[in-house]
This record gives structure tokens, C-alpha cells and sequence, in this order.
């Protein structure tokens, strides 16, 4: 069981290192500066007690004597400046190497961070990876800490262990047998480091997969705060919270608490070496095997060999929360995203918007097929509305000519070229979606409505803004076209948000329009408005109309319905609709 902990832990810490492996080309020369610093640094450390030993070899035959060899005072004067310079030149190493070794870091993690979101961006959002705060968590969090246990653990670590190595050789040559008090523990220490070291990965994995419970709780409730409040959940959920805080807390104090005991076992270690290398190297001094000069540079180093040992207790339980967060990132990232483009996929040149499915069957994971055998053609410029029950699979069609998902067997084609032999962003650059929640975002209202087109004028954004009917109101807010809008647009009305959605359809400019209930919980006059955009935005376009509000189905050339997965046509539209 403790072996099958102790795996996990370095399977844990190697693929933390793989993840960050990738992003550090182009770092490798700061990299080998910092290296270089730190043994300078090393090499420092490793000459600062032989002043004092020569101090001390020419202090104490003087005072036993009482009279001091001619040259002593230059000796001490000697010494007193060695001492200086290897501390000066001991802090500037360590200043360099710390530098160099903090911008590698940065700039990998923050390399690492852009990948996770590029690729969480890149999932379906009929399929998220997990609730959206744990992404967050894990985007922000985990990455952190990885990069905070590289400059805060990772360098002294290697620092250390140099430091050790090189002050082991150096006992070796003074005084074979004495090197063995320090070397015997060492074996008793890796023991009990590679036990605690799995029983901490196991409790930090814990913690953390705790802590990203709760941020997906916390974001759950703060994103439904209307509904939380309107029920009267806020005790409930903030009883549930502390629960799960409770949890985390316990799991938190178990993990530091194994690593405390580490650290303490390490201390008694150290004295038992240290009481050694007194009793037996103060015989080996009367004995005249060693000066008192070399005693105390035995004892210099042993203290500072040792401190490694401390260090290393100190920093696995950090190093082994890095390595669960590390996990938790590549689990994140070994999800492929589930709509790629094809080696083989182009660009599209000029859309005109003939779409059409072929056959094509879409089921959700093992249940029944959501559209079986479904079959439709639009022709360009056509306005076609679709009806069907609740999970019929009206916004399933949707998401399908975005690629949003891929259908199980069929093709779906735009201007006769199969989807999956397009480039993702040529095929959504043809596409303008209106959502019934559209979101906004927490910018300003032109940057909401640019995000249709970066590349826009003010201008055009303005105009957009006027065509789709929401001139009036933006001019109204606090500071017009500038204002910064609430999460999620929450600061405007429904209609006022869908409004806005329309006008960054409108320009988007796109070929292809999709409108999935557009029109949905907004009243009248909220919906008059949205509709005087939409005909806007729709007009001369190929658009696919999902609603059940017949005054968007009553403009539509055709009008279709899904049922039992597949799409028939309805005749008589204009009739069916009005007896809608």
C-alpha cells in the first residue's frame, strides 16, 4: 500500500514535469545562467567556513603558546576579507540565480496557462470538461502553484542538493570515517521521506480535488444569485459550503501535519549526526588526526549539509501539492477537444449559404439517437423556421452547423463542401448565432458589440448598434457606447442584452443566420424591438429560425418540424403557423 502511494507521488511529480517540459524552449540559456549562479553560489558556500579554519588553526596554537607566529595579523586580515568577499559574492549568486530562475518560471507557466485556455476554449459547450469553477481553479490556481513551488522549492531544492553532494566529498577527504556519521542517516532519511512523501501527494490530491468542488459550488450559486435569493437558499447552500470547507480544512492540516512530522523526524536526525561528529571529531583532534581548524569546518558543514536534508523535508509537502495540481492540469489537458480541424480542412472562400444534412444521426453519449437518418436543404437566402417539441432536437441541429458537435454518421455541407473538410474559423466566421440567453460581457457596450468582428470601425459599430434597433437605449446609459456592463450584461434588461446580441450578428456580417428561441421570456414591447432587429440582421440571409413565437415563424418560406429524429417538411406554413 505505502509502495502504491510512494508510485503515485512520482508519477505525480513526473507528470508535472512533462507538463511544463514543452513550454520552456527559448528558456534554456536563462536557464543555464541561473544553473551557473547557483553553483557559483554552491561554490561560495562550500569556501565559507575555511577563513574561519584558518583563524582558528592560528589563533589557537598562538594562545596556547602565547605568542602569535610572525604574519598572523596578515593572516587574520586575510581571512577577515575572505569572509566578506565569499558572502558578497555569495549573495549576488544567489540574487542572479534566484532572477533567472523566476523569469523561467514565469514565462513557462504563463505559456502553460494560455495552452490550458486555448484548449478549454476549445471544448464543446454542449460537453464541458467539468463545472467552470474548477476550470477556473485549475487555469488559475494550479498553474500558480506550479509556478510558485518552481522558484520557491524547485531552485532551493536543486541548490541544496549541490551543496550537500559537494560538502559529503569534501568530509570524505578530511576524515573518511567521520563522513560516515553524516552519510548513515541519510538512508534512515530518504526511508522516511519517500513514506511521508506519498501519504502527503495523497492528502494534497485531496485538498485540492475538495477545492475545486467548492469553486464549483461557489460559482453555481453566485451565477443563479437571482434564484438562490428568490427561493431562500442562501442558508442552505452556505451550510453546504462550510461543509465542504470544513473538509478542505481538515484535509489542508493532515497534509501540513505529515510534513511538519517530517521536518521534526529530520531535526532529530541531524542531532543524532551532529552529538556524533562532536564526540568521535574531538578525539580525532586530541589524537592529532585533525586540527581544530578542520573540527570546525567539519561541523560548518555538517550543520549546512544537513540544512538540504531540512529544506527537502520542508518543501516536499509543497513540491508534493505542486504535483497534485500538475495532475489535476493534465487531466485537464489529456481531454481532447472533441471538434478539431482535419489535417485536409481549407478555407472558405464566398459563402452563399446553401446548407444541407445528409442522413445524419446525432446521439448524446449511450442514449437513444437525438436526430436518426435526418435530412434537410436550405437553399441560400431562404428563411426557414424549425418547430418540434422540448428535446426534440431543434438547438441539436443548431449546434451541429457550428460543429459545436459532430454527427455519428451523415454529412452536414455548406455551399456543397462537408463541414469537417472546413477550417473551424472559416465556418464560424459564415455563421451569426442569437442565442435566447445571448451573454455579454463585462466590457464596454462597443467591445460587446465588436466581439462580433474585431477588426470593425467605430462606425460600424455604431450603425450595427442602430440597425438592430438599439440606438436609443445605448445613448441613454451613463456614458453611451462606453459603458461598462455588468457580468454576463446582468446591469440591462433582457431585451436590452438580446438587442445587442443582434447587433453583433449583425456585424458579424456572416452568410448564414441560426436563431434559437431569439425571442423567449422577453415581453411585448421587449420582443417587438429584438423582432425589428432581427429583420435586420436576416434579411437576404440563409436562416434557420428555432421558436415557438409565430410572429418569427409566420415571415419563414418554410417551416419544418422534428420528430423522432428525423425533419419533415410541414405544408401549408403560413396555415400551421397561424393555427399555432
Amino acid at each position: 500500500m505505502r509502495a502504491g502511494k510512494r508510485r503515485d507521488a512520482l508519477h505525480a511529480l513526473r507528470r508535472s514535469i512533462g507538463l511544463l517540459r514543452p513550454h520552456t524552449a527559448g528558456q534554456r540559456a536563462l536557464a543555464g545562467a541561473g544553473l551557473a549562479a547557483l553553483v557559483g553560489e554552491v561554490v561560495m558556500r562550500l569556501l565559507e567556513p575555511w577563513p574561519v579554519k584558518v583563524v582558528v588553526d592560528a589563533v589557537v596554537p598562538a594562545a596556547a603558546g602565547g605568542t602569535a607566529p610572525p604574519g598572523t595579523g596578515a593572516v587574520l586580515a586575510a581571512a577577515a576579507v575572505a569572509v566578506l568577499v565569499v558572502a558578497g559574492l555569495r549573495a549576488l549568486f544567489a540574487y542572479l540565480s534566484t532572477v533567472c530562475f523566476a523569469l523561467v518560471g514565469s514565462r513557462v507557466t504563463t505559456r502553460l496557462r494560455a495552452r490550458v485556455y486555448d484548449h478549454l476554449l476549445g471544448q464543446s459547450p454542449t460537453a464541458p470538461l467539468a463545472r467552470s469553477g474548477d476550470m477556473v481553479n485549475r487555469l488559475v490556481g494550479d498553474v500558480g502553484r506550479l509556478q510558485e513551488v518552481a522558484v520557491t522549492a524547485g531552485l532551493p531544492l536543486v541548490g541544496n542538493v549541490l551543496t550537500f553532494t559537494g560538502m559529503v566529498v569534501v568530509m570524505v577527504v578530511l576524515d573518511p570515517l567521520l563522513a560516515l556519521a553524516v552519510l548513515g542517516v541519510l538512508p534512515v532519511f530518504l526511508l522516511l521521506g519517500g513514506h511521508s512523501g506519498g501519504l502527503i501527494n495523497e492528502a494534497s490530491r485531496a485538498q485540492r480535488r475538495r477545492e475545486g468542488d467548492m469553486a464549483g459550488d461557489a460559482g453555481e450559486a453566485l451565477g443563479a444569485l437571482r434564484v438562490v435569493q428568490a427561493y431562500g437558499l442562501e442558508g442552505e447552500l452556505a451550510d453546504r459550503f462550510a461543509a465542504a470547507n470544513e473538509k478542505t480544512l481538515s484535509t489542508g492540516v493532515k497534509a501540513r501535519r505529515l510534513a511538519a512530522a517530517l521536518e521534526r523526524r529530520t531535526d532529530v536526525l541531524v542531532g543524532i549526526a551532529t552529538a556524533v561528529v562532536l564526540g568521535y571529531g574531538a578525539q580525532r583532534v586530541l589524537a592529532g588526526s585533525l586540527t581544530p581548524g578542520e573540527l570546525v569546518v567539519f561541523l560548518t558543514y555538517l550543520k549546512s549539509a544537513f540544512k538540504p536534508m531540512r529544506d527537502l523535508a520542508k518543501h516536499t509537502g509543497r513540491i508534493t501539492r505542486a504535483a497534485a495540481s500538475g495532475e489535476r492540469v493534465a487531466d485537464l489537458l489529456d481531454v481532447p477537444p472533441p471538434v478539431i480541424d482535419r489535417s485536409w480542412a481549407r478555407s472558405m472562400g464566398r459563402v452563399r449559404g446553401d446548407l444541407r444534412l445528409e442522413a445524419v444521426t446525432v446521439a448524446h453519449g449511450a442514449g437513444p439517437p437525438v436526430l436518426q437518418e435526418a435530412s434537410l436543404h436550405v437553399l441560400p437566402g431562404q428563411r426557414v423556421g424549425v418547430v418540434g417539441a422540448s428535446g426534440a432536437g431543434k438547438s441539436t441541429l443548431l449546434s451541429l452547423l457550428v460543429r459545436f458537435l459532430e454527427p455519428s454518421s451523415g454529412t452536414v455541407r455548406l455551399d456543397g463542401h462537408a463541414l469537417e473538410d472546413l477550417t473551424l474559423g472559416s465556418l464560424r466566421s459564415s455563421v451569426a448565432l442569437v442565442l435566447q440567453e445571448s451573454v455579454l460581457f463585462a466590457t464596454s457596450v462597443r467591445e460587446n458589440v465588436r466581439f462580433g468582428r474585431p477588426e470593425a470601425t467605430d462606425a460600424e459599430v455604431e450603425e450595427a448598434i442602430r440597425l438592430a434597433d438599439a440606438e436609443d437605449f445605448v445613448r441613454a446609459l451613463p456614458d453611451g457606447h462606453e459603458t461598462v456592463l455588468g457580468e454576463r450584461g446582468a446591469s440591462l434588461s433582457g431585451g436590452q442584452r438580446q438587442r445587442l446580441a443582434v447587433a453583433r450578428a449583425i456585424l458579424r456580417d456572416a452568410a448564414v443566420v441560426l436563431l434559437d428561441e431569439p425571442t423567449t421570456g422577453l415581453d411585448e414591447r421587449g420582443a417587438y424591438e429584438v423582432l425589428r432587429g432581427l429583420d435586420q440582421l436576416t434579411s437576404g440571409r440563409t436562416t434557420l429560425v428555432v421558436s415557438h413565437d409565430y410572429r418569427l415563424l409566420r415571415d419563414c418560406d418554410r417551416l419544418v418540424e422534428i420528430a423522432d429524429g428525423r425533419v419533415r417538411e410541414l405544408p401549408c406554413a403560413a396555415r400551421v403557423v397561424r393555427a399555432g
